[in-house]
């Protein structure tokens, strides 16, 4: 296992210019290896509201108080400039998220991050090809996670990235005290589970698709968000810094998280992690038709176009193009709606200052795969979808 993965952080060490990585069985574990060890418990950390639910419970499961940032409504990224100067003093950290492939303004948040004396975490799930400064996404923060579930598809896996080599191995003794063994049987399933997944959802999300989904754990949530269950959290809260009092949130839609990843996974990784440079050639083609269209928001504004994992189309409603997505086979997921202070409450995160632009991107954002950007297109317009009206200006312009 050892050298298996020492292959798969050689190749990533490539991607991001030498920094040093970790693998780490999934993106969310290796997040909370990071706050846990760059973050002092009690520790505020600004975040995007726009985000999986996940990301929320593992900051909470670290022993830190999430603060939600104002977001530029265009891109659905954070917007510094919204952040008043009285949030920024009391914070321990910041977390950007790279929405869908976007990149934050790593740079800007590097400068701003080493003023205030707090480490910058970059959460790359998102983001595995994305570039912003003339630098990869994830080679800006302190510390950076990657998921390897979204443009590789291998459904388990991930890098921790670190600046400073110096820390690598405190972090690997972390990560070994929260791994859990897998067993056998366990394996096999999990090696089955992609498939099973891809077939109940070509049943085009009918009920026998959601039962089927459910059956296969991979199916927890009655709507875009999962039930908060405040009285519970409460009582977890008190247990934090820890994972477990967490785990029942925190395995949502990967039950595998902290578990060691067997050989039979870990050759699917290697082999879906050397296919990448082909699969982002086919995020970025499908990504540059998508911000052509009527439905786009602005490009990049580092120049040249994005591998988007997901290509956040404005639509008016975005409910109904969604439905008439699904009507033709194509499901829409990642969707983050409400933004998580709305979600979770004051009781477990501090409200963004500014929160219309975020609750204005959740509503209307549609994410699309541009991979299957034409049948997309094909289905929006055929279905009489609109663009969304122009958004606000963002916080920080006024």
């Amino acid at each position: 296992m050892v050298a298996a993965h020492a292959e798969l952080e050689a190749r990533m060490r490539a991607r991001l210019g030498g920094r040093d990585c970790l693998y780490v069985p999934s993106c969310r574990l290796g997040l909370y290896l990071a706050l846990r060890h760059w973050c002092p418990p009690g520790g505020r950390v600004l975040m995007s509201p726009v985000n999986d639910d996940v990301i929320l419970f593992v900051v909470l499961a670290a022993g830190l108080r999430p603060v939600q940032a104002p977001l530029d409504p265009r891109t659905g990224s954070l917007d510094p400039a919204a952040v008043p100067d009285a949030v920024w003093s009391g914070l321990s950290a910041v977390l950007t998220t790279n929405l869908y492939g976007n990149p934050d303004p790593a740079p800007g948040l590097r400068a701003r991050c080493d003023r205030l004396g707090i480490p910058l975490l970059e959460d790359a799930a998102h983001a595995i090809g994305s570039t912003v400064g003339g630098r990869p996404v994830g080679a800006w923060g302190d510390a950076a996670v990657f998921s390897l579930s979204k443009h590789t598809g291998a459904r388990t896996g991930g890098f921790l990235a670190v600046a400073d080599p110096a820390r690598r191995a405190a972090l690997a003794a972390e990560r070994d005290a929260l791994l859990r063994p897998s067993r056998a049987a366990g394996e096999l399933a999990r090696l089955a589970r992609p498939h099973a997944e891809s077939a109940a959802r070509a049943l085009r999300l009918t009920r026998p698709a959601h039962a089927a989904l459910r059956a296969l754990g991979a199916h927890e949530r009655p709507g875009i968000r999962m039930p908060l269950r405040p009285a519970e959290l409460t009582r977890a809260l008190g247990a934090a810094p820890a994972l477990d009092p967490f785990h029942s949130w925190i395995r949502v839609d990967l039950h595998d998280y902290r578990l060691r990843t067997g050989a039979a996974r870990l050759r699917r990784v290697r082999t879906r992690l050397a296919a990448l440079d082909a699969v982002l050639d086919a995020h970025r083609a499908g990504t540059a038709r998508l911000l052509a269209t009527e439905y786009a928001g602005p490009a990049s504004a580092d120049g040249g176009v994005q591998p988007l994992f997901r290509v956040p189309l404005l639509v008016e409603d975005r409910d109904a193009a969604a439905a008439a997505l699904a009507r033709r086979g194509i499901p829409v997921g990642y969707l983050y709606d409400p933004p998580l202070d709305a979600y979770a409450g004051e009781a477990f995160t501090d409200p963004s200052p500014d929160p219309a632009p975020a609750a204005w991107f959740a509503r209307h954002a549609l994410p699309v795969d541009p991979r299957r950007a034409g049948e997309a297109l094909a289905a929006l317009r055929a279905s009489g979808a609109r663009p969304a009206a122009p958004a606000p200006a963002p916080g920080g312009a006024r």
